[in-house]
């Protein structure tokens, strides 16, 4: 559940998530710090749930190990301080598509999908533009636009709805 979580409150790409360690998450400030796609780095704020369900799949685990995210298939293998253990971006797809059939939703959902999701409910509830654009790590405005279409289309209907 703390993935998912994760992935939606945060917008973290996959491969950002995978590559957390423990020592990057500072529970006092409720953020951390990442280095995205072209080395652009960003800080990343945590949520309420995400503090809560990070904070309960630490207190879960038996280990020390660096990464955030573990396997727990094929045994402990401690090399390293776990770094063998961690996450893949393939195992982090296929825990997202487990739960989405689990939910039976309608739709196939990946990682990437819940860092759309976390752009457009930002969009949705108000956050501008620049801010949704640094928070996802974007170096072009232009891609963060991609996700202006669902909140075009909500502002379409509230149009339509007061403005006859």
């Amino acid at each position: 559940m703390s993935i998912l979580e994760l992935l939606f409150s945060t917008g973290l790409r996959v491969s950002e998530l995978v590559g957390l360690n423990r020592d990057q998450v500072n529970f006092n400030t409720r953020e951390f710090g990442v280095i995205g796609k072209g080395g652009r780095a960003r800080v990343v704020f945590l949520s309420d749930s995400a503090i809560l369900w990070l904070d309960k799949y630490f207190n879960m685990r038996e280990d020390n190990f660096q990464p955030v995210f573990i396997r727990y298939a094929k045994g402990i293998d401690p090399i390293n301080q776990g770094e063998r253990m961690r996450l893949t971006p393939r195992s982090v797809e296929r825990i997202v598509a487990k739960y989405v059939r689990k939910a039976k939703l309608p739709v196939s959902a990946t990682p990437h999908t819940l860092r759309h999701s976390f752009a457009t409910d930002l969009l949705y509830n108000g956050a501008d533009l620049r801010s949704v654009q640094e928070m996802l790590g974007h170096s072009s405005i232009t891609t963060t636009q991609i996700y202006t279409h669902v909140t075009n289309q909500r502002l379409k209907e509230i149009h339509d709805r007061f403005h006859n």
